[in-house]
């Protein structure tokens, strides 16, 4: 194929009106999606540069936009997005996945919401980290500046098009999506009504751009890209998640799957710990802050009520031998694995296990654990401190659904994902998180002695 050819494939990525995966892109040999990749990916670090001189109104403005045309856009993003849907239940997609996949007018709604929420958060670009006069009276300050070109590989996840990308722009950066096959028609949708919203501001439309269309030879090209990307985030399956991290050679924020614990004390309230553990697991079982695995005090009274709510919810209770002889007859149970202390389920079961002090809790999970998110049920302050402080993940929560662990309900706007790290970001990813910082010296002839 001809470099013009090349060209023109790579710049149906920057068409707005036409994202999709085009048929011709399919018969490209690995150099020319490596060229088209490389030829996206260096009209986004000209995009930052546009991005990062943007004041926050001018940012906010164009969140805005984009909030406005995704209502706007509506009847064409839902007919997308059925199609997905659809094609993703006649493959066979889980229940859980077709859930993630799906949109509808409340969460498109919701999407248009964050954006509006996200335009009211302060600006983080330009943020004094700290700063000193030093005695040789050479002035100092570190601050927050853009990333540059922010890539994002995820799957079938279309909400997460446009959370990384109203992230992504008011923190001042450009980004590259990959949202997989199983999105495609939505993502497409998506990204048309993303750059239509940023071009009517004035801001640049490469800004949001895809490698869609380019499959995986596409996603292995921004793997390598290293000196055109300057960070790359998954947001996924431990598969997706591993494969990015262990072929990458572009600098990776790692986002991981949620193993997540709750873990029952002797003092814990019945009420509480019902109410809890129903929102934890089956509000939107789902998504990666869902509870898997519960842990009960053995001298805790209040497994049989927690276990019945359960059931009569729909979730299948995966127990170990001691849980399975305190549950009442009535209360149906499957013997537990080790398999099911190590699973993911993100659908509407749940790993039951007995324990008999905090000691045994924290050493379960410490054993089990992707340190994503643990909570704890007490009544008893010290125990709380000491789960506190015993337990290394991202998020530790004290009497409340692990359900918040979320950039929304954290107060973030929004996420680009949850980070179990540690390393620059950790726990739920916002907009400090897509910046790094610089230092500012300022001084009057000084030289160095």
């Amino acid at each position: 194929m001809t470099e013009a050819l090349i060209h023109q494939a790579a710049e149906k990525s920057s068409d707005s009106t036409d994202v999709s995966v085009a048929p011709e892109n399919a018969q490209l040999s690995p150099a020319e999606v490596e060229a088209a990749v490389h030829a996206i990916a260096d009209r986004s670090r000209q995009a930052s540069r546009s991005m990062a001189r943007a004041n926050r109104a001018w940012k906010d403005k164009g969140l805005r936009a984009i909030g406005a045309a995704l209502l706007a856009s509506k009847a064409r993003i839902l007919a997308a997005n059925a199609k997905d849907v659809e094609a993703g239940r006649a493959n066979g997609t889980s229940a859980a996945l077709l859930d993630r996949l799906t949109l509808n007018d409340a969460r498109i709604d919701a999407l248009a919401a964050a954006l509006e929420n996200l335009a009211g958060l302060p600006d983080p670009v330009g943020n004094v980290v700290r700063g000193q006069t030093l005695p040789n009276g050479l002035r100092l300050r570190q601050i927050n500046v853009p990333m540059g070109v922010v890539a994002a590989i995820y799957e079938a996840r279309p909400n997460v098009t446009v959370d990384i990308a109203g992230l992504a722009l008011k923190s001042g950066n450009a980004v590259i999506l990959r949202g997989g096959t199983a999105a495609a028609s939505t993502n497409e949708a998506l990204i048309r009504a993303l750059r239509e919203a940023l071009e009517s501001v004035g801001l640049p439309a490469d800004a949001v751009q895809s490698v869609d269309q380019f499959g995986r030879e596409g996603a292995n090209v921004l793997m390598r890209a290293r000196g055109r990307v300057d960070v790359l985030i998954p947001r996924g399956g431990r598969d997706l998640i591993q494969t990015v991290v262990n072929n990458s050679s572009v600098p990776v924020i790692e986002t991981g799957e949620g193993n997540v614990h709750i873990f029952i004390d002797e003092s814990a309230s019945e009420d509480m710990a019902v109410d809890i553990l129903l929102n934890a697991k089956t509000q939107r079982p789902s998504v990666c802050n869902t509870v898997e695995t519960l842990l009960v005090h053995s001298k805790s009274t209040v497994l049989p009520a927690v276990a019945e709510a359960l059931r009569k919810a729909g979730v299948t209770l995966h127990a170990d031998t001691r849980v399975r002889a305190a549950l009442p007859a009535s209360v149906e149970s499957v013997p537990a694995t080790d398999e099911d202390w190590a699973t993911e389920y993100m659908d509407l079961d749940l790993a039951v296990a007995m324990v008999d002090n905090l000691d045994e809790a924290v050493k379960h999970i410490r054993r089990w654990s992707t340190g994503h998110t643990e909570a704890i049920i007490t009544n008893d302050l010290a125990n709380a401190e000491r789960f506190i402080s015993e337990i290394d993940s991202a998020a530790v929560i004290v009497n409340a659904s692990t359900r918040f662990t979320d950039g929304g309900e954290l107060g973030l706007g929004a996420e680009v994902g949850i980070s179990t790290q540690k390393l620059h970001a950790r726990g739920p990813m916002g907009l400090t998180e897509l910046t790094t910082t610089k230092w500012i010296v300022q001084g009057e002839g000084q030289i160095r002695s």
